[in-house]
């Protein structure tokens, strides 16, 4: 009887240890992992078919696409659909070529429409509030129109998801029966799924029309450290604090989430602030490291890939080559020298090192063994 108990108490043992060892070690896991596999799709001035197989070969199997409506200020009361003067690949055309394409492979997508606002003045969308009720009357009829046309393009053209809008925080905070009353209309005029972008500040837990969604669509820029080039375990730690808080909503709600944005710079300090661009860092504290990028990519997908309440990621973003250039390198070669004119001489500006994608550096292997093996 003493041995039997002693097998168990060991059985029991090896069962816990197995149970929690760290997700890096699951290499020989069963788990799938989430299904939608994606990445935010750069709208250039063309595609080739050769631009889709190279993201098959990585394992993507969705990509999202971003058109803008544009407003002249955070304030003001109307959203401009203009196609016409649209860089080729957010206006209509370009939208549905680079669908049909993905299509022919077997890649679904993701229409995921943004507010551009062209006067600033320190705000930006998450801040846009009207002045008076007749304002918010007329910013929502208009932003209804604009999300109908791409509703019903998403319609026409058998596209997988909408997402029907991105961190209007004051919107969705402030007026969530407009919200609800937008989503029955969409829902008039598209079949597929339906998703919002939220904020991973406050918005995404202080949304309350989840419900009427198929998908919580959270904007992964959570902060992962206060210094530069942190250690692994410290990003793997701060990760536990914000899957309990997506974990929460999830459950809340009965639906899955995705991340319909993550991503990070190749900086020292990228885990700080994973929203900031690269346009936006000043030049005196610019340091490259491709070593903390990889490390944010480690720590992302071996702290979520394997939550059952997650059901895909998109990672910002997606660089392709084009008609215009013969490969990736000589896209990016023409970048580089774009942003040396726009910034100045390397000497005085490290801009154009930075890049807010996998690509240009090993964390792209790390995107591709997840992606292709789980």
């Amino acid at each position: 009887m003493t041995r039997y108990w002693a097998s168990f108490i060991l059985l029991v043992i090896i069962i816990s240890i197995w149970s929690f060892r760290p997700i890096s070690h699951l290499s020989d896991t069963t788990h799938a992992g989430p299904a939608f596999r994606g990445v935010c799709w750069v709208g250039g001035d063309s595609i080739a078919r050769h631009n889709i197989q190279q993201i098959d070969e990585v394992g993507i199997n969705w990509i999202s696409q971003t058109p803008f409506g544009w407003m002249r200020g955070h304030d003001h009361p109307s959203v401009i659909l203009n196609n016409e003067r649209a860089w080729w690949g957010e206006s209509d055309r370009g939208l549905i070529h680079t669908a049909e394409l993905a299509r022919e492979s077997g890649i679904k997508t993701m229409l995921k429409p943004h507010i551009w606002l062209r006067g600033t003045d320190g705000k930006w969308r998450s801040d846009i509030e009207m002045k008076s009720e007749e304002e918010w009357q007329e910013w929502f009829a208009s932003y209804t129109n604009f999300i109908l046309h791409y509703a019903k393009l998403a319609e026409d053209n058998a596209m997988d998801m909408l997402c029907i809008g991105t961190e209007l925080y004051q919107t969705t905070r402030q007026h969530p029966d407009r919200w609800r009353k937008l989503i029955r209309e969409i829902k008039k005029v598209y079949s597929g799924k339906l998703t919002y972008a939220a904020n991973w500040y406050k918005e995404y837990e202080e949304i309350t029309f989840w419900d009427e969604l198929d998908y919580i669509g959270i904007q992964g820029y959570f902060p992962l450290s206060r210094r530069t080039e942190p250690k692994k375990e410290e990003l793997l730690k701060s990760w536990n604090r914000h899957k309990r808080s997506m974990q929460r909503i999830s459950r809340r709600y009965g639906k899955p989430v995705l991340l319909t944005e993550i991503g990070y710079k190749n900086t020292s300090d990228s885990a700080i602030s994973p929203w900031t661009w690269p346009q936006h860092l000043e030049n005196e504290k610019i340091a490259v490291s491709d070593d903390t990028q990889r490390r944010c990519y480690e720590a992302m997908f071996e702290s979520l890939w394997y939550e059952p309440w997650l059901q895909g990621i998109f990672i910002w973003k997606w660089f392709h080559s084009t008609y215009k250039h013969a490969d990736l390198d000589a896209y990016l070669d023409e970048r580089k020298e774009r942003m040396r004119r726009r910034y100045g001489q390397p000497q005085t500006s490290r801009r154009h090192e930075v890049y807010f994608t996998p690509q240009v550096s090993t964390s792209l292997e790390v995107l591709k063994y997840y992606f292709c093996n789980f």
